[in-house]
């Protein structure tokens, strides 16, 4: 259910309405407190799934949407996707624990306004969504850096993904190629080609490459 904040649809229209998104109660309690402690913001209503952020966002039209990327029943950047695509003037900030690249690209491709870590002081969330309201985007250095690092750096193909992803559990060439009905000599090509575009030496370093990155998480 909706989490709703009674009196707030009627907050004065100077305020800038946020809505917050995260399937953690504790951290959107915590984004509560901050948002609704500031004279020029309003908090004016909650959702804990990226399914429930449509319905919210299309009900109470916010002017900034704080979402987190992991959500349990639809991924944030498929929310916002989603979103935009109803209101394509739609402002959101995505939240992230990691500082990873490739999220942060496909966010900001979909239309995100900001990337935020999770890490940062409440001072940096109010003044970036002051920003974005104001109509400027927001990414901290530490992510810029990481997305200046990889610019132009070759992607995983959906193939490269599908053999990557069960390398994580520890599987071995023969057993990623039973699961995916292609060859031993096949997986072996497309290993090669995925160490190669992650600039790892070995299989253990792709996967902490990959993971660092946001390409895929443990």
């Amino acid at each position: 259910m909706p989490e709703q904040l009674d009196g707030l649809e009627g907050a004065d229209r100077t305020c800038i309405r946020v809505l917050s998104v995260d399937h953690h109660p504790l951290f959107r309690e915590g984004i509560a407190a901050i948002i609704n402690h500031q004279p020029d913001m309003a908090l004016i209503s909650q959702a804990s799934g990226g399914q429930e952020a449509i319905r919210q966002h299309r009900q109470h039209r916010p002017d900034i949407t704080i979402m987190d990327v992991r959500l349990p029943d639809l991924a944030g950047i498929d929310a916002l996707t989603a979103i935009r695509a109803e209101v394509p003037a739609a402002r959101i900030i995505m939240l992230s624990s990691l500082e990873g690249d490739v999220e942060a690209r496909r966010a900001l491709e979909a239309g995100a306004c900001g990337y935020l870590l999770k890490t940062m002081p409440p001072s940096e969330l109010l003044q970036a969504i002051r920003e974005v309201h104001a109509g400027r985007k927001r990414v901290p250095p530490e992510v810029a850096a990481a997305l200046a690092e990889h610019m132009g750096d070759d992607t995983l193909t959906a193939r490269e993904m599908q053999v990557l992803a069960p390398l994580c559990n520890g599987n071995r060439n023969r057993d990623i190629g039973e699961l995916l009905r292609i060859s031993e000599t096949t997986v072996k090509v497309h290993m090669s080609r995925i160490l190669q575009k992650l600039g790892a030496k070995d299989r253990t370093e792709a996967i902490a490459i990959a993971t660092r990155r946001g390409i895929i998480r443990l």
